[in-house]
Order: C-alpha cells, then sequence, then structure tokens
C-alpha cells in the first residue's frame, strides 16, 4: 500500500512541528536542511556576547526526531522544485519526491538592496554569526588596547548596530553590560568609559511591534546602560569606518546588522509573486495559492491574521507547523478538512540587559524585573531538550551571582588566519 510522502524543507521552529505532528500519521516524513542542527534564534545574541555556548541553543534534527520512525533527516541545499512532477531538486544533483510539500525555509538578512553591506555588517541569524559577531567585538578591543593614538583607540571603541527591534536592542544592552565588565576586570589600556555603543533606528521608535509606553521604557533603559539610541536615523551607505545616514555620519568600525529580514528564495522555487520582504501568499490553511499539496510556514509565508500579516515570530512557526502537520494528516485518513488557521499570540517579550525587559501579554503589559523573570522562564521553557533547558539555567543562575561570563573567543571563520575585521578588506 502506498504511503504519502511528506517533505519538509528546513528544520526550524515550523518544520520540526510539522514533523511531529505526523509521528502517528500512516505518512513517510522526509525533513531536508542545509544544517544538521535546530537553533533556537531568540537566544543567539546571547551567544554572541559569550553568555551561553552554541551548543546551548543548538541541537541536532537527528537526535530531535530519533525516536521518530516514520521521519527521516537529509542533509542538503534546496536548488529548486519541480512542481509538474512533484519533486525536490537538491545543489548534488538528486532529487526528492513528495505528495505534500511543506516549506519552511525562514528567512535571512535584508540589507534593503545593498548587498554589498553584508560584508561590512553581519547579521545574526546562525550560529557563524553569533560567533564571527563575538569575535569582531572582542578583536575590536584587542585592536583598541594596542593602539597607542588616542583617536585610533576611539574608533576601535565604538560599535555600531543598526536596527532597534528585538535583536538590536537585545544585542545593545547586552553588549553594553558585558563589554563594561570584561574591560574593567580584563584589559590594561583601555577603560569603559571609552566604550561606545550606538543603536541606529530608522523609526521613531526602539521595539515598534510593543506598545509605545513600553517602548520608551525601553528606550529609557538603553539610555541606563549608556546605549546612545539614534532615532529617526537611516542608513544610507556604509564603509569600513563608518555609516553616513540622514542625520549625519557616525563613525564606528564595528557595524552589526539588526534592521531586517528577506525571506529565503521561495517565491523563485515557486514562480510565485511575493511581498517586499520575499514571503509568498498563503490561503486560510497555509497553502500556497492555488495549490493543494504545497504548504508554506513561518517567515516564507505571508499569513493574513485579524490585523495584517503575521509577525515573524518563532510562536507564529510553531503554531504553523502544528496545524500544517494535523492539517495533512486529516487529508490523509480523509477525516474532513480543518478549520482554517488562527494564530493564538500568547505575549511578545524583549531583554533590554540584566533585569530588564518588557512584556505584553494581550492587555496586560510588564517592564523591569518581573518581565524579566518571565522572560527568563518562558525561554527555558521553549528550548528544545530537556539538557539545554538545564544547562542555559545553570548559565544563567551562574552568571546572574557571579557576574562571570563564558569565554570571549575569537573564532576565525573558513579557516581563516586574519582577525574578522580584517576579513573586511
Amino acid at each position: 500500500m502506498h504511503r504519502p510522502k511528506v517533505v519538509i524543507l528546513g528544520g526550524g521552529f515550523g518544520g520540526l512541528n510539522v514533523a511531529k505532528a505526523l509521528r502517528h500519521a500512516p505518512v513517510d516524513v522526509t525533513l531536508i536542511d542545509k544544517s544538521n542542527h535546530h537553533v533556537f534564534q531568540p537566544l543567539l545574541y546571547q551567544v554572541a556576547t559569550a553568555t551561553l555556548s552554541p551548543s546551548d541553543i543548538a541541537v541536532p534534527i537527528r537526535h530531535i526526531l530519533r525516536k521518530q520512525k516514520n521521519c527521516e533527516v537529509r542533509l542538503g541545499c534546496v536548488s529548486g522544485l519541480d512542481l509538474a512532477h512533484q519533486k525536490v531538486c537538491l545543489d548534488d544533483g538528486s532529487f526528492v519526491n513528495y505528495d505534500f510539500l511543506v516549506i519552511a525555509t525562514g528567512a535571512t538578512h535584508s540589507y534593503f538592496g545593498h548587498p554589498n553591506w553584508e560584508k561590512l555588517a553581519r547579521g545574526l541569524k546562525s550560529i557563524d554569526d553569533a560567533t564571527f559577531i563575538r569575535g569582531e567585538v572582542l578583536a575590536a578591543l584587542e585592536y583598541a588596547e594596542r593602539a597607542t593614538d588616542v583617536e585610533e583607540q576611539r574608533k576601535w571603541m565604538r560599535f555600531l548596530i543598526v536596527g532597534a527591534g528585538p535583536t538590536g536592542v537585545e544585542l545593545a544592552g547586552a553588549f553594553s553590560e558585558l563589554a563594561h565588565r570584561v574591560i574593567e576586570r580584563e584589559f590594561r589600556h583601555i577603560t569603559p568609559d571609552m566604550l561606545k555603543l550606538v543603536l541606529i533606528e530608522a523609526g521613531p521608535r526602539v521595539l515598534p511591534a510593543f506598545a509605545e509606553d513600553l517602548s520608551e521604557r525601553a528606550r529609557q533603559d538603553l539610555v541606563r546602560l549608556k546605549v546612545d539610541v539614534c532615532l529617526n536615523t537611516m542608513v544610507k551607505s556604509i564603509d569600513p569606518e563608518g555609516v553616513d545616514t540622514n542625520a549625519g555620519r557616525i563613525e564606528g568600525r564595528t557595524v552589526i546588522w539588526a534592521a531586517g529580514v528577506q525571506a529565503s528564495p521561495v517565491a523563485k522555487w515557486l514562480k510565485s509573486e511575493a511581498d517586499k520582504a520575499g514571503r509568498v501568499p498563503v490561503d486560510g490553511h497555509l497553502r500556497w495559492e492555488g495549490s493543494e499539496n504545497v504548504y508554506v510556514i513561518g517567515d516564507a509565508a505571508c499569513a493574513m491574521g485579524p490585523h495584517g500579516p503575521l509577525p515573524g515570530l518563532a510562536a507564529v512557526a510553531s503554531q504553523q507547523g502544528s496545524y500544517v502537520g494535523k492539517e495533512i494528516a486529516a487529508c490523509v485518513l480523509g477525516s474532513g478538512q480543518t478549520k482554517p488557521f488562527s494564530y493564538w499570540d500568547k505575549g511578545t517579550l524583549a531583554a533590554i540587559g540584566r533585569s530588564r525587559a518588557i512584556a505584553e501579554f494581550g492587555r496586560y503589559k510588564l517592564a523591569g524585573f518581573l518581565a524579566w523573570l518571565a522572560w527568563l522562564f518562558i525561554h527555558i521553557m521553549l528550548l528544545v531538550g530537556f539538557r539545554n533547558k538545564v544547562s542555559v539555567f545553570l548559565e544563567w543562575a551562574y552568571d546572574y551571582i557571579t557576574w562571570d561570563h563564558g569565554p570571549w573567543l575569537i573564532t576565525l571563520p573558513d579557516g581563516s588566519k586574519q582577525h574578522p575585521h580584517d576579513l573586511k578588506n
């Protein structure tokens, strides 16, 4: 008897939840990802700031799905789709047949039409990005430590973060606290007061997805952490010495990009229309419009909610993944079509630093220490794997009690002998 084949592209929150929802269904599942591990992206910034190690927030996909007998994992990079023959084409020339296809390939950095900026301003979407940024920041401190000219030290000690969404705000707060501690304890020729962190935002406020009063509270917390917050400031160009904006030039040799995302090339694969972020439209059942067996979820999908397109959050992708898995199972079993997808907004949180956070749960709002505790608890619960939950809890407890951080290692990408800053030149 033929068992339908379900192919899932992407091992993020969406893809994993599709696979798990199909664990008892009479189907054969193949999950394809270009990496062998699932990454808990909301905590990537803590790897970049050396609070956590990569293994604390990453788990091999095979390990997660090891007990699911109807699922296999394949390491590969998608090069295209043959929709007419229902095949996924991989870059090694092979292909995988499917009866149902779920595209959950997420998103990458968006430089708003300036791809050349990527070399000068690294974004934060992967473990490699996090370790590169950590190395870049620490390399800048090392260069400042050995510089004999005061002006040269000043340039190395200025760090620019573009984008004041959750990633930018959390990076700014964490780097401000940790860098001051590292400089004070471990360096001899530079001092904490020489450090300058600048957060650049094109809009009128930080964390625009939150209520205005919480957004203002976050801005005030950043100011208390000695972060310069530049609002209504749009980047026009980036070079090795800083950025040019509509408000003038801001100098700094370390630029981190947290300003936007662009969906994976799903629109190209499907030959479909897409919105400005590259997301393809889907119907109420998360099917690509015009298809009965191709689903698109997470950051790759333009799924509509009651107030417009759903945001690119882990919670959205997770709920969509569970829904699509159940939808496919119902279709295979002939038990009738499920109801259209409805997102349950359980709240939004952002940490600004030690004991500082904001949280919004419907009409309920929290700020300060209680919001920070809620942020800690929820993120620990969302981590995949008991080992990771315990490890992260212990790391955070140790850091909170001792004010000690993990090792600030300069890791060199692709076996290079150059420091991260040298790779820009």
